[in-house]
């Protein structure tokens, strides 16, 4: 893969991955847990078929059996991103949850230097602080309005805490073993296959339709299963900090579907505190690569 094809693989993940907010708004009786269900089972049902096609039954039950303890903390990781995002998105706006989940590189840093003893550059210290800002100020103006939004951010804050601990592990396993990080591919599967099996008997009784079923089987292997095994394809070839800059697509993509097919515009203090975290993050990001270049 050359790096001109990663930067068209990483645009067309982040369409993919942007889709989820808008196609939930089309949901026409499955709520909360049991569209966190449906969405984990089907992606778990495509991830071992994937995944036993690509090493075949024995080679998947081998990867899984010596993998250890960070293969399955990684999948507790993705369990807790794929529970904690629908639950977020039933519970406030498609915005609120990318905005807060955009803060995951940043929270990445901090974690790695805290348990991994990483030194941060200062404009990375200027980000978290600027990111952070942005995000208080969405928390404050949801507890002032109240109800499900405040929630609904607290929840979605599981994401990025969740993505910035899976990060901080591989950084690990990857000066641990040279650069030669083991295959953790499978625990993704592991997070479908948790995620699904919490969730199921808080969906009960279930009340999803056929039209239901047909979306969150979507989303489970369109925005889902087929965008993480690309992006784990392309993070042998993008820079960290390249996929990071062009991972924020999603925030811009997935607020615009659910603005245009979905009738869910965005609050002035979404767009205040968006705006402060993604020109935090663009502008780390943006020095960090000029900074390698020159």
């Amino acid at each position: 893969m050359t790096h001109r094809q990663a930067v068209a693989g990483m645009l067309l993940v982040t369409f993919l991955w942007s889709i989820a907010g808008a196609v939930t708004r089309h949901l026409e009786a499955a709520r909360s847990f049991e569209v966190t269900f449906w969405r984990s089972f089907v992606n778990a049902l495509a991830l071992l078929a994937a995944l036993g096609w690509m090493r075949g039954p024995r080679g998947l039950l081998r990867a899984l059996r010596s993998g250890g303890w960070p293969l399955w903390a990684s999948g507790l990781c993705w369990s807790v991103m794929f529970t904690a995002f629908m639950l977020a998105i039933m519970l406030t706006t498609v915005a609120n949850v990318l905005v807060t989940m955009a803060a995951a590189p940043l929270l990445a840093a901090l974690f790695s230097r805290v348990l991994l003893r990483h030194q941060l550059p200062w404009r990375t210290w200027g980000a978290i602080v600027v990111a952070g800002v942005g995000i208080a100020w969405m928390f404050g103006q949801a507890l002032v309005a109240g109800g499900a939004s405040v929630s609904g951010t607290l929840v979605a804050m599981l994401v990025p805490v969740a993505g910035a601990a899976n990060w901080t592990l591989m950084q690990h396993l990857a000066e641990r073993h040279a650069g030669n990080v083991p295959d953790m591919l499978p625990a993704v599967l592991i997070g479908a296959l948790i995620s699904s099996a919490v969730t199921l008997p808080l969906s009960l009784p279930m009340a999803a339709t056929g039209h239901d079923l047909a979306l969150l089987a979507l989303l489970g292997v369109v925005q889902l299963a087929i965008p993480c095994l690309i992006a784990v394809r392309i993070a042998a070839v993008l820079p960290a900090a390249e996929m990071g800059l062009l991972g924020l697509l999603e925030v811009l993509l997935g607020v615009l579907w659910a603005w245009w097919f979905a009738g869910e515009q965005p609050g002035a203090a979404t767009l205040a505190g968006g705006a402060l975290v993604l020109a935090a993050l663009a502008a780390n990001e943006v020095l960090g690569l000029w900074k390698r270049r020159f």
